[in-house]
């Protein structure tokens, strides 16, 4: 099999990605951003509420993602986004017109379970 950039990582690479399972308490509409985007709370429990900013508006509503448990990866240093320090990176599958497709557990899960 061939991936798309041809890099390949080692196990112990992939290990350092601190991936988690959170669920969505606050979501609104980010005006300050640059691009379409939401401001996030997520929940991911003993690891604590994160602040981010996703670009999610094609394909959800605000009120839609409240409750949402999804896959954040929490061992990324903050980001500046306009006037918000992201904490976190919230995962998803992005689709051929640029939306976005969140990446979610098949079932519900305690806040914080670690992704390997």
């Amino acid at each position: 099999m061939k991936n798309e950039n041809n890099d390949t990582l080692t196990w112990s690479e992939f290990t350092k990605v601190e991936m988690r399972i959170g669920t969505i308490i606050s979501a609104e509409v980010f005006k300050e951003a640059r691009n379409p985007a939401y401001k996030l709370i997520v929940d991911f429990g003993e690891f604590g509420k994160r602040k981010t900013s996703a670009q999610i508006t094609m394909l959800y509503m605000p009120n839609d993602l409240l409750g949402k448990q999804v896959i954040g990866v929490l061992n990324f240093p903050p980001k500046q986004i306009a006037n918000l320090m992201s904490e976190c990176l919230i995962l998803g599958g992005l689709g051929k017109e640029k939306e976005v497709i969140l990446i979610q557990p098949e079932r519900a899960v305690k806040n914080g379970l670690r992704i390997g």
